[in-house]
Protein backbone atom coordinates (compact mmCIF):
# COMPACT_ATOMS: atom_id res chain seq x y z
CA UNK A 1 0.00 0.00 0.00
CA UNK A 2 1.30 3.46 -0.85
CA UNK A 3 2.48 5.34 2.22
CA UNK A 4 1.51 8.73 3.54
CA UNK A 5 3.05 11.50 1.43
CA UNK A 6 3.02 14.91 3.10
CA UNK A 7 5.35 17.90 2.86
CA UNK A 8 5.41 19.06 6.47
CA UNK A 9 4.22 17.55 9.76
CA UNK A 10 4.14 18.77 13.34
CA UNK A 11 3.71 15.93 15.83
CA UNK A 12 3.25 16.69 19.53
CA UNK A 13 3.95 14.32 22.40
CA UNK A 14 7.08 12.68 20.97
CA UNK A 15 8.72 11.98 24.33
CA UNK A 16 8.02 8.25 23.98
CA UNK A 17 5.35 5.62 23.41
CA UNK A 18 2.96 6.25 20.53
CA UNK A 19 4.39 9.70 19.75
CA UNK A 20 7.91 8.39 19.31
CA UNK A 21 6.53 5.46 17.31
CA UNK A 22 4.65 7.80 14.96
CA UNK A 23 7.77 9.88 14.53
CA UNK A 24 9.79 6.85 13.49
CA UNK A 25 6.95 5.65 11.25
CA UNK A 26 6.82 8.98 9.42
CA UNK A 27 10.57 8.92 8.87
CA UNK A 28 10.30 5.40 7.43
CA UNK A 29 7.59 6.27 4.88
CA UNK A 30 8.53 5.76 1.19
CA UNK A 31 8.38 9.56 0.84
CA UNK A 32 9.11 10.96 4.31
CA UNK A 33 8.05 14.54 5.10
CA UNK A 34 10.43 17.23 3.93
CA UNK A 35 9.86 19.01 7.25
CA UNK A 36 9.09 16.95 10.35
CA UNK A 37 8.71 18.82 13.63
CA UNK A 38 8.72 16.63 16.73
CA UNK A 39 7.32 18.63 19.64
CA UNK A 40 8.36 17.22 22.98
CA UNK A 41 9.39 18.22 26.48
CA UNK A 42 12.76 16.46 26.50
CA UNK A 43 16.08 17.05 24.78
CA UNK A 44 16.32 16.67 21.03
CA UNK A 45 18.70 13.74 21.32
CA UNK A 46 16.02 11.36 22.52
CA UNK A 47 14.07 11.53 19.27
CA UNK A 48 16.90 12.37 16.91
CA UNK A 49 19.10 9.28 17.13
CA UNK A 50 17.34 6.58 15.17
CA UNK A 51 16.24 8.00 11.75
CA UNK A 52 17.73 5.87 8.95
CA UNK A 53 19.83 7.71 6.36
CA UNK A 54 19.26 9.54 4.10
CA UNK A 55 16.01 10.87 5.60
CA UNK A 56 16.57 14.09 7.54
CA UNK A 57 16.46 14.30 11.31
CA UNK A 58 13.31 15.94 12.66
CA UNK A 59 13.40 19.44 14.01
CA UNK A 60 12.35 19.34 17.66
CA UNK A 61 10.90 22.51 19.16
CA UNK A 62 10.25 22.04 22.88
CA UNK A 63 6.52 22.60 23.29
CA UNK A 64 4.27 22.63 26.33
CA UNK A 65 0.81 22.47 24.75
CA UNK A 66 -0.72 23.98 27.87
CA UNK A 67 1.50 27.09 27.61
CA UNK A 68 0.55 29.64 24.91
CA UNK A 69 4.02 31.25 25.00
CA UNK A 70 5.65 27.87 24.34
CA UNK A 71 3.28 27.24 21.44
CA UNK A 72 3.98 30.71 20.02
CA UNK A 73 7.74 30.07 20.09
CA UNK A 74 7.26 26.75 18.28
CA UNK A 75 5.13 28.42 15.59
CA UNK A 76 7.99 30.81 14.87
CA UNK A 77 10.45 27.94 14.47
CA UNK A 78 8.10 26.06 12.15
CA UNK A 79 7.47 29.15 9.99
CA UNK A 80 11.22 29.68 9.58
CA UNK A 81 11.45 26.26 7.92
CA UNK A 82 8.24 25.97 5.90
CA UNK A 83 7.92 29.59 4.76
CA UNK A 84 4.90 30.43 2.64
CA UNK A 85 4.21 26.73 1.92
CA UNK A 86 2.61 26.46 5.34
CA UNK A 87 2.12 23.40 7.54
CA UNK A 88 0.34 20.43 5.99
CA UNK A 89 -0.35 18.18 8.97
CA UNK A 90 -0.75 18.85 12.70
CA UNK A 91 -1.03 15.73 14.87
CA UNK A 92 -2.11 16.50 18.44
CA UNK A 93 -0.78 13.47 20.29
CA UNK A 94 0.10 14.92 23.70
CA UNK A 95 -2.04 13.39 26.42
CA UNK A 96 -2.16 12.38 30.06
CA UNK A 97 -4.41 10.45 32.42
CA UNK A 98 -5.08 9.76 36.08
CA UNK A 99 -6.63 6.45 37.13
CA UNK A 100 -9.91 7.08 38.92
CA UNK A 101 -13.47 5.96 39.59
CA UNK A 102 -16.62 7.96 40.17
CA UNK A 103 -15.99 7.54 43.90
CA UNK A 104 -12.36 8.72 43.81
CA UNK A 105 -12.34 11.34 41.04
CA UNK A 106 -11.19 14.81 42.07
CA UNK A 107 -11.55 18.30 40.66
CA UNK A 108 -7.76 18.55 40.56
CA UNK A 109 -7.43 15.47 38.36
CA UNK A 110 -10.25 16.61 36.10
CA UNK A 111 -8.65 20.02 35.63
CA UNK A 112 -5.16 18.67 34.98
CA UNK A 113 -6.22 16.05 32.44
CA UNK A 114 -8.69 18.35 30.66
CA UNK A 115 -6.04 21.08 30.37
CA UNK A 116 -3.59 18.74 28.63
CA UNK A 117 -5.95 16.55 26.60
CA UNK A 118 -8.48 19.13 25.41
CA UNK A 119 -7.29 22.68 25.95
CA UNK A 120 -3.81 21.84 24.63
CA UNK A 121 -5.06 20.70 21.20
CA UNK A 122 -7.40 23.72 21.10
CA UNK A 123 -4.50 26.10 21.66
CA UNK A 124 -2.41 24.55 18.89
CA UNK A 125 -5.35 24.60 16.45
CA UNK A 126 -6.78 28.11 16.81
CA UNK A 127 -5.88 31.73 16.35
CA UNK A 128 -5.37 32.83 19.92
CA UNK A 129 -6.79 36.07 21.19
CA UNK A 130 -5.82 38.13 24.19
CA UNK A 131 -8.14 40.51 25.96
CA UNK A 132 -6.86 44.04 26.48
CA UNK A 133 -7.76 45.91 29.67
CA UNK A 134 -11.46 46.86 29.72
CA UNK A 135 -12.15 50.22 28.10
CA UNK A 136 -14.67 52.42 29.93
CA UNK A 137 -17.48 53.84 27.79
CA UNK A 138 -19.25 57.13 28.33
CA UNK A 139 -22.16 55.52 30.17
CA UNK A 140 -19.90 53.92 32.75
CA UNK A 141 -20.20 50.51 31.15
CA UNK A 142 -17.04 48.62 30.24
CA UNK A 143 -16.27 47.00 26.92
CA UNK A 144 -13.70 44.25 26.42
CA UNK A 145 -11.30 44.92 23.55
CA UNK A 146 -9.92 41.77 21.93
CA UNK A 147 -6.56 41.74 20.17
CA UNK A 148 -5.63 38.92 17.82
CA UNK A 149 -2.25 37.17 18.08
CA UNK A 150 -2.24 34.81 15.07
CA UNK A 151 1.30 33.50 15.62
CA UNK A 152 0.32 31.88 18.92
CA UNK A 153 -1.10 28.86 17.07
CA UNK A 154 -0.66 26.86 13.88
CA UNK A 155 -3.94 27.62 12.13
CA UNK A 156 -2.48 30.36 9.89
CA UNK A 157 0.20 27.92 8.69
CA UNK A 158 -2.43 25.26 8.02
CA UNK A 159 -4.51 27.76 6.04
CA UNK A 160 -1.47 28.72 3.97
CA UNK A 161 -0.90 25.06 3.13
CA UNK A 162 -4.56 24.60 2.21
CA UNK A 163 -4.41 27.61 -0.13
CA UNK A 164 -1.14 26.62 -1.80
CA UNK A 165 -1.17 26.42 -5.58
CA UNK A 166 -2.17 23.05 -7.00
CA UNK A 167 -3.93 21.79 -3.86
CA UNK A 168 -7.26 20.08 -4.52
CA UNK A 169 -9.67 18.19 -2.28
CA UNK A 170 -9.18 17.51 1.42
CA UNK A 171 -6.41 15.24 2.67
CA UNK A 172 -3.57 14.97 5.15
CA UNK A 173 -1.23 15.83 2.27
CA UNK A 174 -2.92 19.20 1.84
CA UNK A 175 -3.89 20.49 5.30
CA UNK A 176 -5.21 18.53 8.29
CA UNK A 177 -5.57 18.49 12.06
CA UNK A 178 -5.52 14.99 13.56
CA UNK A 179 -6.48 14.71 17.22
CA UNK A 180 -5.32 11.49 18.87
CA UNK A 181 -8.35 10.50 20.94
CA UNK A 182 -9.61 7.24 22.47
CA UNK A 183 -12.56 4.89 22.20
CA UNK A 184 -12.99 5.62 25.92
CA UNK A 185 -14.21 9.06 24.84
CA UNK A 186 -17.08 7.59 22.81
CA UNK A 187 -20.32 8.33 24.66
CA UNK A 188 -22.26 5.77 22.64
CA UNK A 189 -19.81 2.91 23.11
CA UNK A 190 -18.61 3.63 26.68
CA UNK A 191 -16.16 0.77 26.27
CA UNK A 192 -14.36 -1.13 29.07
CA UNK A 193 -16.36 0.44 31.91
CA UNK A 194 -15.86 -2.57 34.17
CA UNK A 195 -12.10 -2.62 33.55
CA UNK A 196 -11.34 1.09 33.96
CA UNK A 197 -13.64 3.98 34.74
CA UNK A 198 -10.99 6.73 34.42
CA UNK A 199 -13.57 9.50 34.58
CA UNK A 200 -11.22 12.42 33.94
CA UNK A 201 -9.67 10.72 30.91
CA UNK A 202 -13.02 9.66 29.38
CA UNK A 203 -14.47 13.14 29.80
CA UNK A 204 -11.40 14.86 28.36
CA UNK A 205 -11.42 12.64 25.27
CA UNK A 206 -15.17 13.09 24.77
CA UNK A 207 -14.54 16.84 24.88
CA UNK A 208 -11.64 16.45 22.44
CA UNK A 209 -13.99 14.64 20.05
CA UNK A 210 -16.42 17.55 20.22
CA UNK A 211 -13.52 19.91 19.60
CA UNK A 212 -12.66 17.92 16.46
CA UNK A 213 -16.23 18.30 15.23
CA UNK A 214 -16.18 22.04 15.94
CA UNK A 215 -12.87 22.46 14.10
CA UNK A 216 -14.29 20.56 11.13
CA UNK A 217 -17.37 22.78 11.00
CA UNK A 218 -15.35 25.98 11.25
CA UNK A 219 -12.33 25.23 9.06
CA UNK A 220 -13.65 22.66 6.59
CA UNK A 221 -14.58 25.43 4.18
CA UNK A 222 -10.92 26.52 4.24
CA UNK A 223 -9.84 23.10 3.03
CA UNK A 224 -8.53 21.89 6.42
CA UNK A 225 -9.43 18.29 7.26
CA UNK A 226 -10.17 17.63 10.97
CA UNK A 227 -10.44 14.07 12.32
CA UNK A 228 -10.22 12.21 15.66
CA UNK A 229 -8.26 8.94 15.74
CA UNK A 230 -8.22 6.20 18.38
CA UNK A 231 -4.77 4.51 18.27
CA UNK A 232 -5.93 1.54 20.34
CA UNK A 233 -4.84 0.56 23.83
CA UNK A 234 -1.14 0.76 23.04
CA UNK A 235 1.29 -1.36 25.04
CA UNK A 236 5.08 -1.69 24.91
CA UNK A 237 6.23 -4.52 22.60
CA UNK A 238 6.66 -7.22 25.26
CA UNK A 239 6.01 -10.52 23.49
CA UNK A 240 3.96 -11.40 20.39
CA UNK A 241 0.28 -11.56 21.22
CA UNK A 242 0.59 -9.76 24.56
CA UNK A 243 -1.39 -6.58 25.00
CA UNK A 244 -4.31 -5.23 22.94
CA UNK A 245 -2.04 -3.59 20.33
CA UNK A 246 1.69 -2.89 20.11
CA UNK A 247 3.10 0.51 19.25
CA UNK A 248 4.27 -0.83 15.89
CA UNK A 249 0.83 -2.21 14.98
CA UNK A 250 -0.88 1.01 16.02
CA UNK A 251 1.56 3.23 14.11
CA UNK A 252 1.25 1.16 10.96
CA UNK A 253 -2.55 1.32 11.11
CA UNK A 254 -2.75 5.02 11.95
CA UNK A 255 -0.43 6.03 9.10
CA UNK A 256 -2.38 3.87 6.64
CA UNK A 257 -5.57 5.55 7.82
CA UNK A 258 -4.14 9.06 7.45
CA UNK A 259 -3.14 8.28 3.86
CA UNK A 260 -6.77 7.41 3.03
CA UNK A 261 -8.68 10.25 4.72
CA UNK A 262 -10.59 12.63 2.43
CA UNK A 263 -13.37 15.23 2.45
CA UNK A 264 -15.95 12.60 3.42
CA UNK A 265 -13.90 11.95 6.59
CA UNK A 266 -14.02 15.54 7.81
CA UNK A 267 -15.38 15.78 11.35
CA UNK A 268 -15.41 12.02 11.98
CA UNK A 269 -13.89 9.52 14.44
CA UNK A 270 -11.78 6.50 13.38
CA UNK A 271 -9.70 3.76 14.98
CA UNK A 272 -6.22 2.52 14.05
CA UNK A 273 -7.75 -0.37 12.06
CA UNK A 274 -9.50 2.02 9.69
CA UNK A 275 -12.97 1.51 11.19
CA UNK A 276 -15.24 4.48 11.77
CA UNK A 277 -16.32 4.93 15.39
CA UNK A 278 -19.49 6.46 16.86
CA UNK A 279 -19.18 9.66 18.87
Amino acid sequence: MEGLSVGSVLLTGCDGGLGLGLLKGLLEQPSPPRHLFAACLVSQGKVGRTPPAPVPKPSCPLVDVTDPSSIKAAVGKVREKVGSAGLNLLVNNTGTTRRSTLATETAENMSLVYTTNTIGPLQTSQVRTQAAPPRTLGTGRKRMVVRSHPLQAFLPLLKEAAEAEGQRGMSCSRAAIINISSILGSIEVAEAWEERQDICYRCSKAALNMLTKCLALEYGSSGILCVSVDPGCVTPPLEPGMGPVTVEESVRGVLQLLAQLSATSNGTFWDWRGQRLPW
